[in-house]
């Protein structure tokens, strides 16, 4: 082989192991590049700041559904709560324990409370923390409904070592020994103090975040997210029974808003507005049946009375209260419509106020109707039957002022003669008279009786003198 022909083969061969590490180093820093934006994904944080209701479940299960799909390394849960509903707490820890993706929940700010619901929601995630100042426990439910109101504590099991007196409600002690099993079980799932957790459940016990550190309630303590995320980086947690390792330090944060649907859904199941819903509703029908016009207060009404029966069905609903409050407003209608000299009257403002503050349970956070509202509810509702009775009354006394009835009396003039009928103008109406003495056009008359729709009238003394006559 030539020397030139060697060369020429070398160069060749060159080319192409350059060509091969350069598409090497390019995949090499692709593979780079794709792990770095993996490795980059924000953490999802959720910020419930309220009582827990339906509102907050569906808030916090879409974002845990967006952060799966997203491939977020982390759920954080900023909470401050007073506690809420058991249907809606339940419904979001089935989801965090469901979540593949680690969920932290972080009580803050300082001066933030996890009590109640947002206790059990704290036990279930893969990792507690708190900030100085923080609060959580008094974790006793409270029993809504008919003989609503907070139970007594209940016996615990043999396995927690707390002893209290056998209640006298059959229904409270299942109320407060299933919730202490379930939030056990959540202590046990996570390898953290369940004894404190079930007292929290009997005896409404409380503990400060220093405390809660303390007696291996939470795993953390931490002045704020950046911090947080300093603190569990490297610590491994259990997500759907598989060990993972997180990876937080330096992770940016995006914050996840309710959208229009949550957020109404939050406003819509407030006891108090859902109890002023109620009445707007109930009277926009009343005055549409009563006085029909144009249909808009039967359209506000009927819209109203849909949204607060949407938010009811979203409640923990005293019945014997909402029945209470619906014969009030009944008492109330039946007042406008028929004047009892106030009997009505005064039965629908017992019956109403007595139906709102029965209706929601003042114990359970964040879910009581506030005495002060039931009052001016009450009180606006039994001026606007005084007023309307009253005028009602005064109206019974005055003389008639419209159908056939006060067409006596009325004086009108004769217009049209034919033969021997007669039409006579009264109150800018063509009727039909008869007199027994001849008529003549323009002449006056008063009517006399009536038979039907035919008038009989008497002629006035003065008559002009104008051709027809009957």
């Amino acid at each position: 082989m030539r020397t030139g022909e060697a060369m020429s083969i070398l160069h060749r061969l060159l080319r192409v192991v350059k060509a091969s590490h350069a598409r090497g180093l390019a995949l090499s820093a692709w593979l780079l590049l794709t792990s770095a934006l993996v490795s980059a994904a924000p953490v999802l944080v959720l910020q419930l700041h309220d009582a827990i209701g339906p509102g907050s479940a569906d808030y916090v299960l879409s974002g845990l559904k967006q952060a799966r799909e997203q491939g977020a390394p982390l759920v954080l849960i900023e909470l401050d709560t007073p506690g809420g509903l058991d249907s809606a707490m339940r419904e979001i820890i089935q989801a965090m324990l469901a979540s593949p993706v680690p969920v932290v929940v972080y009580v803050s700010p300082e001066g933030a409370r996890a009590a109640s619901a947002g206790t059990y929601i704290l036990y279930a995630a893969q990792i507690a923390a708190m900030a100085p100042a923080t609060t959580l426990g008094a974790a006793t439910p409270v029993a809504i409904g008919f003989g609503g109101g907070e139970p007594p504590a209940a016996p615990a099991s043999a396995a927690s070592g707390i002893k209290q007196e056998q209640p006298a409600n059959a229904m409270a002690a299942k109320s407060v020994n299933d919730a202490a099993a379930f939030i056990r079980g959540l202590a046990q799932k996570h390898g953290r103090n369940a004894q404190w957790a079930e007292r929290a459940v009997r005896e409404a016990v409380s503990l400060t975040a220093a405390e809660a550190l303390k007696d291996n309630v939470i795993d953390v303590v931490a002045a704020n997210v950046p911090d947080l995320l300093a603190q569990i980086d490297g610590r491994t947690v259990r997500v759907r029974d598989q060990e993972e390792t997180l990876h937080t330090r330096g992770l940016t944060t995006q914050v996840l808003l309710p959208d229009w649907r949550q957020r109404l859904m939050s406003v819509i199941a407030n006891p108090s507005l859902a109890l002023v819903l109620m009445m707007i509703g109930i009277y926009g029908l009343i005055f549409e049946f009563a006085s029909p016009g144009f249909g808009v207060a039967g359209t506000a009404g009927a819209i109203c009375l849909l949204l607060g029966l949407y938010a009811l069905q979203m409640l923990p609903v005293n019945y014997a209260g909402l029945g209470l409050l619906l014969l009030g407003m009944l008492l109330f209608a039946a007042e406008l419509h028929a004047p009892s000299f106030g009997a009505f009257g005064a039965g629908g403002v017992v019956a109403f106020i007595a139906g709102g503050v029965l209706l929601f349970d003042k114990a359970q956070p964040g879910f009581g109707v506030p005495l002060w509202l039931v009052l001016a509810l009450a009180a606006g509702s039994a001026i606007v039957v005084l007023l309307g009775g009253s005028m009602a009354m005064r109206a019974r006394g005055r003389p008639l002022v419209g159908g056939l009835d006060d067409l006596v009396g009325l004086r009108g003039e004769i217009v049209q003669v034919e033969g021997a009928r007669a039409w006579a103008q009264l109150r800018g109406e063509s009727w039909e008279v008869r007199s027994a003495s001849p008529l003549q056009v323009g002449q006056a008359v008063h009517v006399t009786g009536r038979d039907g729709l035919l008038l009989a009238v008497l002629a006035d003394s003065y008559a002009p003198e104008t051709q027809g006559e009957v």
